[in-house]
């Protein structure tokens, strides 16, 4: 399927902040170059639930959303209005941006510091759309390049940005739409 057979299915970013404002959530979206950093605020306590930072790449085969780092605070936890809760909102900005921009693919490290956690990140990323390409632990010189522009170890995942946002409209897309 092409971008303008789906086009219809893709939410606005004006649907995502919509969608995240009748959750009580305030998304804003911080561009400097090809720098982006997103902040999701309770708009009942006006307190920061989480950020996502990231950069969009040129790349040899065209431009890349590379997701740096999405981190959620303790408070997160109790903004359960959706399945995913706060990380889906901010990723739908991020992605979202990155569709705007001209982006094909997404990139992150789900990175490494316990099993536990690394495996718990694995499987969230799995189900929002993400395929894991490569595992990062040091033991090649690719994995020193990684390690450099990650820092860390982990499991190397790409999505299609496109298909992420289709993927998941139905949560974003207003009911008039």
């Amino acid at each position: 399927m092409s971008i303008s057979s789906k086009a219809v299915n893709i939410p606005t970013m004006e649907d995502i902040i919509q969608s995240s404002r009748a959750q009580n959530l305030e998304l804003n979206l911080h561009k400097l170059g090809p720098f982006f950093r997103i902040t999701a605020k309770s708009s009942e306590t006006n307190r920061e639930l989480g950020k996502a930072e990231g950069i969009i790449k040129v790349w040899l085969d065209g431009k890349i959303l590379h997701l740096d780092s999405i981190r959620l605070n303790r408070e997160s936890l109790s903004f359960r209005k959706s399945i995913y809760g706060v990380g889906l909102f901010l990723g739908a900005v991020a992605f979202r941006h990155g569709f705007d921009s001209g982006c094909h693919s997404a990139q992150l490290l789900a990175i490494n510091d316990t099993e536990l956690y690394h495996s718990k990140l694995v499987r969230f990323y799995t189900r929002m759309g993400f395929k894991a390409v490569h595992e990062v632990d040091g033991s090649s010189i690719q994995d020193l390049a990684h390690m450099l522009v990650w820092g860390g170890q982990g499991t190397r995942m790409d999505a299609n940005v496109e298909e992420l946002l289709v993927k998941w409209s139905t949560k974003f897309k207003s009911r008039s739409s």
